[in-house]
């Protein structure tokens, strides 16, 4: 596949238009020591492309998820002027092509976070759904289900751009169109209808009819 119509875009954030990484790991890192969680024990719980509230769930006692999803928010928000964010290669050509209202920012980090990382790199999406926003996280397709009643777009008509593994079920889910982005896990780890390296790999043309997404020759 190689063209891709459609009539909204849904972006993921973190690994899909700016990069993280080394924020995430420095933060929750920070976070597992200060509550005496072992190396060996939080590498088995994947971080990416989840909530921190399911994350923590993972590896504490219910009693004490609130307060420990209030911490990690505070270390990652303490973050993003210390080098916590960065664009990936091409998200501003990318977006800049797009009308506001034909996109969205559908995040599984908390609005706080979201709204911190994005200001930090000059986006400014239009319609912006967040962990704050919705009951089940992703793999679970309701932040896309959520995202196209936003934009007023049929879910079929929509296209989602992951990095995650746990995105792109949520956007297989919801019955959209994925497109993978190879910026935090193998090509070969990744399984949508479209992968490429990054945004820079893409163009996008917008007619009356909605969106003409194309692998750049």
């Amino acid at each position: 596949m190689t063209t891709i119509h459609a009539q909204a875009l849904l972006f993921d954030n973190d690994g899909t238009l700016v990069s993280t990484l080394a924020s995430v790991e420095r933060c929750w890192t920070r976070w597992a020591r200060e509550c005496g969680i072992t190396a060996e024990q939080f590498a088995r719980v994947p971080l990416h492309g989840r909530t921190a509230v399911e994350i923590v769930a993972d590896l504490l006692p219910a009693d004490r998820v609130a307060e420990a999803v209030a911490r990690v928010e505070q270390l990652e928000v303490e973050d993003v002027p210390n080098g916590g964010v960065a664009l990936l290669p091409g998200t501003r050509s990318f977006l800049d092509a797009l009308p506001a209202d034909r996109w969205a920012v559908v995040t599984s980090a908390t609005r706080r976070l979201a709204e911190a990382r994005l200001a930090a790199v000059g986006i400014r999406p239009k319609t912006l759904l967040t962990a704050d926003d919705v009951t089940r996280g992703k793999p679970d397709p309701e932040p896309y289900l959520l995202a196209a009643r936003a934009l007023g777009v049929e879910p079929a008509a929509c296209v989602v751009f992951e990095d995650a593994p746990a995105g792109l079920r949520a956007g297989r889910a919801a019955g959209m169109t994925t497109v993978a982005l190879a910026t935090t896990h193998r090509a070969d780890e990744l399984d949508a209808d479209l992968v490429v390296t990054d945004l820079s790999a893409l163009s996008a043309l917008v007619t009356d009819g909605g969106v003409a997404i194309s692998v750049r020759a």
